[in-house]
C-alpha cells in the first residue's frame, strides 16, 4: 500500500471524485481489518460484530466524512480507530440497556451472563477513562485510541497525529500509568 496513493486518493474523494473511494477501498481494506481483529481480541466471546463486520460498519460512518480534509494515510487509520471505538462502546452501551431489561424478562446463563458483563463494564470503564483522559490531556488520549482502538504501531501513531515516535512513547507510557490507575480505582 502506497501512502502516496492513499492520501492522493483520500484528497479526491474529499473533492467530489466519486470513484476515488471505490479505488481507496481496496488499499486500505486489509489494514482495517487487521486493525478490528486487533480489537475484537479483547471483546467479550459471542459478540454480535466479528472483525469484518466491524470494519463494514466503520465504513459506513468513515462515508459519511465526504468533505474532511484528509491530511494523509494515517490521519485516515486515527479516524477510522475512534470510529471503531465509538461502534464498539455503542454496541457495549445498547448491550448493557439490554441486559438492564429493556422492557423484557431477564434470564441469566450463570457464569456466561457475569463474563458478559464483565467485558461490557470493562469497555465502558476504559472509554469512560479515556474521555477523562482527553479532558486532562488530548493528545495523550489520543495515543492511546490509536493504539489500544486502532492498533496502530508508534510509528503509525505518531504520524497520525503529527508528532515525533519519542513523544508518542512517552505520551504512551504516561497515558498507560495514568489509565492502569484509574482503572484500578474503579474496580
Amino acid at each position: 500500500m502506497e501512502p502516496a496513493n492513499v492520501t492522493q486518493l483520500l484528497q479526491a474523494h474529499a473533492s467530489g471524485d466519486s470513484k476515488a473511494l471505490g479505488e481507496l477501498i481496496p488499499l486500505v481494506y486489509e489494514k482495517l481489518r487487521k486493525m478490528a481483529r486487533g480489537r475484537m481480541r479483547g471483546e467479550r466471546p459471542g459478540h454480535t460484530l466479528d472483525a469484518t463486520g466491524l470494519v463494514h460498519e466503520a465504513y459506513l460512518e468513515l462515508v459519511k466524512f465526504d468533505r474532511l480534509n484528509w491530511q494523509n494515510r494515517s490521519h485516515f487509520f486515527a479516524i477510522a480507530s475512534q470510529v471503531m471505538r465509538n461502534i464498539l462502546v455503542d454496541y457495549a452501551t445498547k448491550k448493557k440497556t439490554e441486559k438492564r431489561g429493556g422492557g423484557r424478562r431477564q434470564v441469566t446463563l450463570g457464569d456466561a451472563d457475569s463474563a458478559v458483563e464483565v467485558k461490557i463494564e470493562q469497555l465502558l470503564s476504559v472509554h469512560q477513562a479515556l474521555n477523562r483522559l482527553a479532558e486532562m490531556d488530548e493528545r495523550r488520549a489520543n495515543v492511546v485510541e490509536c493504539r489500544f482502538f486502532g492498533g496502530l504501531n508508534m510509528e503509525e501513531t505518531a504520524t497520525a497525529l503529527g508528532i515525533s515516535v519519542r513523544t508518542a512513547h512517552r505520551d504512551w507510557k504516561l497515558a498507560s500509568t495514568w489509565l492502569k490507575r484509574e482503572l484500578g480505582a474503579v474496580r
